[in-house]
């Protein structure tokens, strides 16, 4: 049976430039850096203490002409958990990361910041809130 997701690949334009912004900017690590003959390059990220893997897949987004024009970077989206969205906008605004809102946004869900990465994939921050009440205690 499956029994857990290891990599999702994030496509950018320049390996190089990405990894400069995912391990410098939002402070992830290098994973894996290599080539087999006649392969593409094989370059992955991933925030400390985490399993699964960035895969910074160099080449271009094909969209279907049928997406709306606020597909932006293919429909992909990632969330990132974190345990103090303010503090951590304010370190990432220090690295010279712009996100799309002022401050962080709050909702029902939690506390969100959102940014886009130098190709435009999307990414949140998330600090989540409560479980309604309704799900509390549900596996």
């Amino acid at each position: 049976m499956i029994e857990k997701l290891t990599h999702v690949p994030i496509v950018v334009s320049d390996q190089e430039k990405a990894l400069k912004f995912y391990t410098e900017v939002l402070g992830f690590e290098k994973r894996a850096d290599y080539q087999n003959p006649g392969s593409p390059r094989w370059l992955t990220v991933a925030p400390k203490g985490t399993d699964v893997e960035m895969i910074l897949f160099e080449g271009k987004y094909k969209l279907d002409p049928r997406a709306p024009p606020e597909a932006g970077s293919g429909g992909n989206h990632w969330v990132f958990k974190t345990n103090d969205c303010r503090k951590d906008v304010e370190i990432l605004k220090a690295r010279g990361l712009k996100f799309k809102d002022p401050a962080p946004v709050e909702a029902n869900y939690g506390i969100a910041a959102y940014f886009t990465d130098p190709d435009g994939n999307h990414l949140t921050l998330l600090q989540p809130g409560p479980a309604p009440a309704q799900t509390r205690g549900k596996a």
